[in-house]
């Protein structure tokens, strides 16, 4: 197998987040290239569109001029951002502009690097060689079947299992210096399962890992839905009870509206903190809105705001701790507004 078995969240090698905060520019940018899914997983608020219907939220693509906008506005921070995620919500390669995206961000000098996460399900050489040529720095891929069947059971679609494979060798082929993660969760495959998983695709990526699913989406029981008991985190780590949110002091998430989520696990557009149709990105994440957030969960006060006590990214999946530090980064944050 050519691939290493390693998460695709890096563990080690981060930067101390007690260290920079508060940063005045983000690290990460979510941007959702789409909205809409063409899978309809029964793991992810995406998936049911009926509830997807009754919250109002806009299903659709980012109007490309409305991206390059975004783009434009990093020229406000001091820096360039980490990573540009071209990820939320939806299927980005249902953006018919995904290439020309990565293309605009890669060459504005305001990035350092661009990835995503897809269903793999639209990975056609045809699709997917306009975004490698662009400078993709990253593809993420979701396995979220082993058989024509499993994806059925799952994800709520016909897929060509064999078809799929195939499109996946081929982008391993073409991919150049882009890095092919790829994953898939372990909870419902046997031990025969979870070979297949490794034999199909351990040579057709750079990273492999089998993660659990985690509960992550605030107010969408996922244990229930599932008929599953969740009692480690996404890589077998102990699932901690941690009061401080610490993406919302390293990212922010531009929905493919161009309204600004606090984070991006904000499925349900309860957490809205800005619109970059009217603002720019660095009001947004200078504002007072993201600010009365951070300043709130240092204090210790998530479990006061409903969709962030409900979230179980924190509990499950976040690589960052920074509870001890709460009392001097609140004392800092708050030196910093005038």
């Amino acid at each position: 197998m050519k691939a290493e078995i390693k998460p695709r969240i890096n563990q080690t090698g981060r930067n101390r987040l007690e260290t920079v905060i508060p940063l005045s520019t983000p690290f990460v940018l979510f941007v959702d290239p789409s909205s809409a899914c063409n899978f309809k997983c029964r793991f992810c608020p995406t998936g049911e569109r009926q509830l997807i219907q009754d919250t109002g939220r806009w299903q659709g693509n980012m109007n490309f001029d409305l991206f390059r906008k975004i783009i434009d506005d990093l020229a406000g921070f001091d820096r360039p951002i980490k990573v540009l995620r071209l990820y939320k919500e939806g299927e980005p390669f249902l953006n018919p502009c995904f290439a020309d995206m990565v293309r605009y961000a890669k060459q504005s000098g305001c990035v350092e690097a661009v990835d995503t996460t897809t269903n793999g399900s639209l990975l056609t050489p045809e699709r997917v060689g306009p975004a490698l040529e662009a400078g993709l720095d990253r593809i993420n891929i979701s396995v979220d079947g082993l058989s024509d069947a499993q994806f059925l059971e799952f994800a709520r679609v016909k897929v060509d299992f064999r078809g799929f494979v195939n499109n996946i060798r081929q982008l391993f082929e073409m991919k150049g210096d882009c890095e092919i993660c790829i994953k898939t969760a372990g909870d419902f495959l046997s031990e025969a399962d979870k070979e297949m998983f490794y034999r199909t695709f351990g040579d057709y990526a750079d990273r492999i890992f089998i993660e659990n699913v985690a509960p992550c989406w605030p107010e969408f029981d996922v244990q229930d839905r599932l008929g599953i008991s969740i009692a480690k985190g996404i890589y077998d780590q102990p699932v901690e009870n941690i009061k401080t949110c610490p993406y919302i002091f390293y990212s922010l998430t531009v929905n493919s509206d161009g309204t600004v989520s606090l984070c991006f696990l904000d499925w349900a557009r309860k957490l809205m903190v800005g619109d970059v149709r009217q603002q720019s990105l660095k009001d947004i994440w200078n504002g007072n809105a993201l600010h009365l957030h951070r300043r709130e969960h240092l204090r210790g006060n998530r479990g006061n705001q409903p969709v962030c006590h409900a979230c179980g990214q924190l509990s499950h999946g976040a690589a960052d701790n920074i509870d001890p530090y709460a009392a001097q980064l609140l004392t800092r944050l708050e030196k910093q507004r005038p």
